[in-house]
């Protein structure tokens, strides 16, 4: 079951949440489960789901559907669940602290391991036992460590600044919480979640639903 094209964005962005659900059939006991009956579960329609793992070959059979337990090892292997990857949180007010507090771990293989902040000393203190260094700490600590995947909590007008420290050690992904729309080099790769622009998203969506409802 080898990759046969490039996998959209769109898709790549469904990949977690696909290994999530499976997994929890896995857990219930359930041995093979249909497209239409993830459907239901995920809120996709069954020819995105289709076509979304259309683009890894052959994973289903039809008449049969999907192997749970095939399904679940293949997107293990996939999303690289068998090997940690090891996270850096930048900015450590009321968004980076609930980062700390809940730590990836817990349900999957990211975990913060170091955390930056400018009430922290240079010499370091722990939280939540996750040591926590002032920013003028950040390049010797993230290098010591090999990290190469960043959360941005900082403020906004800070984003880009320390984006730019941290183009110059090696960072590969940044996770970005501020509405900084940041420019980085071609071996960067951003994801912004700007959370003011989900929520007002949501309240359109639930707006429109509303109208489409009369409309019926």
């Amino acid at each position: 079951m080898k990759q046969t094209q490039k996998v959209p964005e769109a898709t790549s962005k469904r990949l977690p949440i696909y290994y999530r659900i499976l997994q929890k059939f896995e857990q219930a006991g359930k041995k093979r489960v249909s497209s239409n009956e993830l459907s239901e579960v995920l809120k996709v329609d069954a020819a995105t789901i289709r076509r979304d793992f259309s683009h890894f070959g052959a994973l289903g059979r039809k008449g049969y559907g999907y192997d749970v337990e095939e399904l679940v090892q293949f997107f293990r292997g996939v999303l690289d669940q068998d090997e940690a990857t090891n996270v850096a949180l930048i900015g450590v007010g009321s968004l980076g602290s609930a980062f700390i507090k809940y730590n990836f771990q817990k349900s999957h293989n990211t975990r913060v391991v170091i955390a930056f902040d400018p009430k922290a000393p240079h010499e370091g203190k722990e939280m939540n036992g996750v040591p926590v260094y002032h920013p003028d700490e950040i390049e010797e600590q993230i290098q010591k460590r090999g990290i190469e995947v960043v959360i941005l909590t900082v403020p906004s007008k800070v984003a880009q600044e320390v984006t730019n420290r941290l183009a110059t050690i090696g960072i590969k992904g940044i996770l970005n919480f501020t509405t900084t729309r940041l420019t980085v080099p071609d071996t960067i790769r951003v994801h912004t979640i700007d959370l003011s622009v989900e929520l007002q998203t949501l309240i359109y969506f639930i707006r429109n639903d509303e109208n489409q409802s009369q409309m019926d």
